[in-house]
């Protein structure tokens, strides 16, 4: 029976209905394989990578060697890590029972002054450039203050020595202080009551260089006062070279000798006359007073006139110009108990008179004695006083 125009319309419907379904299904089909297909090839990418890893060795982590730890510094590198200043120098200070840090000096200046330990039942006995000297108390490698600061990369180092009492004792060190006043180029002298006053500088320039080549110890004020107190040896060749007024002729006769053999010398001076400054690092300038040299009342100085106050008031105000109160020259040699008291008062550590003789342990300290120079006295006076 033939179809109906019926059904054959209701079949021509359904058939686009059932190719479209066949179209779609068949995407998806391929679809699927292609996704699949995908997906073996990454597997298969995957897996060759992950062998060109496994057959590429892997990359090494750099170690890195670990330094040793910094050693601390030395006292002395603290020190000098303070400064900037190239020429400073650390003197490490070393020895028995020494205890004092690193101290600062200035290379190519001269020392300044360096510490006195003290040791129960010893007598310090000064500051030697090798340990050698140190053991055998010698003189000419004792550092003073005419020594100059030497250092190697900004280092050097004194090794601290010590005597006893007893030695001590036993040395009976008597320490000349020499008194100069004013100098002359004349042999015959100058003329006038004060010709007594003007050595022949000929005779200066012998004695200096006799002190100079004959290995004299030259101690420091602070060192002499710390001898008298018998916590300091001194050795029996010591001498201290003083001038006393700072009158023009020290400055242009007598300090070209004391460079030219570079000896201390200490310049007493009159502050309220001339403050000029030191005219060599060999010279120290120390107080003859501010203005105590002239007359009092009775015709003496005013050093005996005046109270303790008014003597104390002087030498702060010549200590302030000075920078230092250590010592003090009495104006004509005049002192007495008063004029010590106002020294004390000041701060002062010794008073230096005219009177002749040598320092030697247990000294008053306020009457310092001196060795006089007067024009006339060649080497040989010298040698016959000072050895």
């Amino acid at each position: 029976m033939e179809p109906t125009r019926a059904s054959r319309r209701a079949a021509a419907q359904t058939q686009p209905k059932r190719r479209r379904w066949v179209r779609t299904l068949g995407w998806s089909v391929l679809g699927l394989v292609l996704v699949g297909a995908g997906a073996l090839v990454t597997v298969n990418l995957v897996g060759v990578d992950a062998g060109a890893q496994a057959s590429t060795p892997p990359t090494q982590t750099p170690t890195h060697t670990r330094l040793p730890p910094t050693p601390p510094r030395s006292d002395a590198e603290r020190l000098l890590a303070r400064s900037a200043d190239p020429s400073l120098c650390a003197v490490t200070l070393t020895g028995d029972e020494i205890s004092d840090g690193p101290i600062l000096q200035r290379q190519g200046d001269l020392y300044g002054e360096l510490p006195i330990p003290a040791r129960e039942g010893f007598v310090f006995a000064g500051w030697y450039a090798t340990p050698e000297a140190a053991g055998a108390l010698a003189i000419d490698g004792r550092v003073n203050r005419a020594d100059t600061v030497q250092c190697t990369e900004r280092e050097v180092t004194l090794h601290g020595s010590w005597s006893t009492p007893e030695a001590n004792a036993a040395e009976n060190a008597r320490i000349p202080i020499l008194m100069y006043h004013q100098f002359t180029t004349k042999p015959e002298g100058e003329s006038g009551w004060l010709r007594g006053n003007y050595a022949y500088i000929g005779d200066f320039d012998a004695h200096m260089a006799h002190i100079a080549t004959t290995g004299f110890y030259q101690p420091s004020w602070l060192e002499l006062s710390a001898f008298i107190d018998g916590q300091l040896f001194l050795p029996n060749h010591s001498v201290i070279v003083t001038d006393d007024d700072a009158d023009q002729t020290w400055f242009d006769l007598a300090v070209p000798v004391i460079d030219k053999y570079q000896v201390l010398a200490t310049s007493f001076m009159i502050t309220a006359h001339r403050q000029d400054p030191a005219p060599s690092p060999y010279v120290l300038r120390r107080s003859h007073t501010h203005d105590m040299h002239e007359a009092g009342a009775n015709g003496k100085g005013r050093m005996v006139n005046w109270s303790a106050a008014e003597i104390a008031a002087d030498l702060r105000t010549s200590a302030g110009i000075l920078g230092v109160a250590e010592v003090v020259a009495y104006p004509y040699g005049h002192f007495n108990e008063t004029s010590k008291q106002g020294v004390a008062e000041a701060g002062f550590l010794m008073g230096r008179t005219i009177d002749g003789g040598l320092v030697s342990i247990g000294t008053d300290k306020f009457a310092l004695p001196v060795v006089r120079i007067n024009y006339g006295m060649g080497l040989d006076a010298l040698v016959s006083l000072i050895g």
